[in-house]
Formats: C-alpha cells, structure tokens, sequence
C-alpha cells in the first residue's frame, strides 16, 4: 500500500471511529488496523529521509 493510500484509509478509520456508530470490538479492530497503518506510514516517511539525505550527500561530493 502507498503512502497516500495508507494516509486515505487512516482518514476513513477517523472518521468512522468518530461517528461513535460502532461496537466495542469494531472499534478495537479499527483502532489497530489504524495503529498499523501509522507505523507503516512512519516507515515510509523514514525510508523517504534516508533516500534524500543519500542523494543529497552524493551530489556534495
């Protein structure tokens, strides 16, 4: 999953926990699948960084 896309189902996951519609257990499952898409995203933002640090280094040089 991309990024952006991850960013969109975080958006969704948000929106649908806001609503209060859910039950416990729904909004369990939710939560963690939200939780983990954060950390997804955390990654890729990451990997993202080193990526530019890289090539910023090596045109330095």
């Amino acid at each position: 999953m991309t990024y952006e896309d991850s960013i969109k189902r975080l958006d969704e996951i948000v929106k649908v926990l806001e609503s209060g519609k859910l039950t416990l257990n729904e909004a369990l499952d939710l939560y963690k699948e939200g939780v983990a898409l954060s950390a997804d995203c955390k990654k890729l933002l990451e990997n993202a960084r080193l990526q530019v640090e890289t090539l910023s280094a090596s045109e330095e040089e």
